[in-house]
């Protein structure tokens, strides 16, 4: 999807309703959704690869344009003839969003285009280290696509991560380690939040049988990642929070799944790997906008 940002100043409220008027600034463009994630991994690779659908529209080659800007392939995109690239706008002004704009058709991913999912990530997996499934609940990310991936990672001996989303709840069986949040993971599970102790354990739990695969990390904001281990699951590990200022939380999810697989492919263990995405996650929160993190800035934040 393409994210839009209209930056601006308000100094009166409309005549007309009672609402703020935006005098415009500045616009910005960012790859977002799953590209986002490929955007993330740019600052670190330069052999990182989207597949997605996009619309045969303006918007589509703005955000193919700009992901080529930042190194990321675009060859394996599908494109739709009829449904438009998805799209949001967030009208800002003070550093506080106002209001968000979506542009967006719900289509779920066809047994054609399914077909030529497959055909295209069989041709690049000699080549692939690792496979992010990115679920924004956008109707590409399907039961059929899950099991596809999975198989094909699998007979691979591929890594796949997944960063679900909690409204597509699909079976994950097979995938190497499922990053939700906090309210995607009580979701998930089935259970309410009410901050007592203990209840995030019993969520790990719940979800390591649940979805039947080795690892779950949850990301907790201001709390942190807590990881659960199938070998281990009365003893999760905690990580605490690595940010020092909170700007704006969009976007941070991304970073952590993108570090956090980069770090796993490259051979670290599950628990420096998540320390990597924590220290990541942990910077982008202190910038507007969906930001990613350059490699001297997660560099500097593990100095003393």
């Amino acid at each position: 999807m393409l994210d839009h940002f209209v930056w601006g100043n308000v100094r009166r409220i409309s005549p007309e309703a009672p609402v703020p008027v935006v005098e415009v600034v500045r616009e910005t463009l960012f790859p977002g959704g799953a590209a986002n994630v490929a955007r993330n991994l740019a600052e670190f690779t330069q052999h990182g690869l989207i597949l997605g659908r996009v619309g045969a529209d303006s918007d589509a080659q703005k955000l193919t344009e700009l992901m080529k800007e930042e190194g990321v392939g675009t060859e394996l995109l599908l494109i739709h003839p009829t449904l438009p690239t998805i799209s949001k706008t967030r009208i800002a002004a003070r550093q506080q969003q106002i209001v968000r704009v979506d542009r967006e058709v719900i289509q779920k991913l066809g047994a054609d285009e399914l077909d030529e999912v497959e055909r295209r990530v069989r041709e690049k997996l000699p080549e692939i280290d690792a496979i992010i499934i990115e679920d924004y609940g956008k109707g590409f990310v399907t039961q059929e696509l899950v099991d596809t991936l999975v198989r094909l990672a699998s007979s691979a001996g591929k890594l796949l991560t997944v960063d679900p989303s909690p409204r597509n709840p699909l079976q994950w069986k097979g995938a190497s380690l499922v990053k939700p949040n906090r309210l995607e993971a009580f979701a998930a599970a089935g259970m309410e939040d009410t901050g007592k102790d203990g209840q995030l354990k019993e969520v790990g739990k719940r979800l390591l049988d649940k979805w039947q695969v080795p690892n779950v990390l949850v990301t907790l904001g201001e709390q942190g990642m807590m990881i659960f281990d199938k070998d281990s699951p009365e003893t999760p590990h905690h990580l605490p929070t690595r940010a020092r200022e909170v700007y704006d939380v969009s976007g941070a999810g991304d970073t952590a799944i993108a570090l956090l697989t980069l770090a796993l492919s490259s051979g670290m263990s599950l628990h420096d790997a998540a320390e990597v995405a924590n220290h990541a996650s942990g910077i982008v929160v202190g910038k507007l906008g969906t930001a990613t993190l350059k490699p001297a800035e997660l560099l500097a934040a593990f100095q003393p």
